[in-house]
């Protein structure tokens, strides 16, 4: 095995820095995208015209885009091509980034389900999925630690595609998003 150049294990041990930093920020509900929802409209689980969310379809279509292109991008591509399979090149990498994107998928995918209890559709179609978003929340760690199994990588899409299909049924349709990875490790800071 050959030793990665310095540039390269420098960027590595960022990652695995960032990530390891990553967990609890993407884990709490406080967030940059939706720090303008006040409480009551964050603890309601149907819309009254007085808790309605200003641009709640929008954010939500960015949130659920964003959530949607982390998932493709770092975790559903590299699990069908077998990276995160022991032994496999580029593993490491592959698992770091692995986890950042899924810790920013769940905190993305929150995000989204907050805002979305701010417009009176929404409202009423996503109640459903917040257990399957509340499912991811533990998955960033097994994904990094390289103990998550097919189910979990699949668990990942699944969510993101009900997400999707939700908005798209009530009139905020989803398109993938491909978070930089600056944005990934940007939840650290936030």
């Amino acid at each position: 095995m050959s030793v990665p150049s310095t540039r390269v294990r420098t960027s590595l041990v960022a990652a695995a820095m960032a990530g390891t930093l990553l967990v609890l920020p993407a884990c709490s509900s406080s967030n940059k995208t939706s720090n303008n929802v006040n409480g009551a409209v964050a603890a309601a689980t149907a819309t009254s015209s007085a808790d309605r969310v200003k641009l709640a379809k929008t954010k939500f279509v960015l949130n659920a885009g964003l959530a949607a292109g982390a998932t493709y991008q770092w975790i559903y591509k590299p699990f069908k091509a077998g990276t995160f399979k022991s032994g496999a090149k580029g593993r490491t990498a592959a698992l770091v980034k692995g986890a950042l994107a899924a810790a920013f998928t769940y905190n993305r995918a929150k995000a989204a389900l907050n805002d979305a209890k701010g417009d009176p559709t929404l409202s009423k179609a996503t109640v459903a999925l917040s257990g399957a978003v509340e499912g991811l929340k533990n998955l960033p760690s097994k994904i990094r630690g390289g103990n998550a199994t097919d189910a979990d990588f699949n668990q990942f899409t699944n969510v993101t595609n009900s997400i999707k299909s939700t908005g798209a049924a009530n009139g905020a349709p989803v398109t993938d998003q491909v978070p930089s990875a600056g944005q990934l490790t940007q939840m650290v800071n936030s």
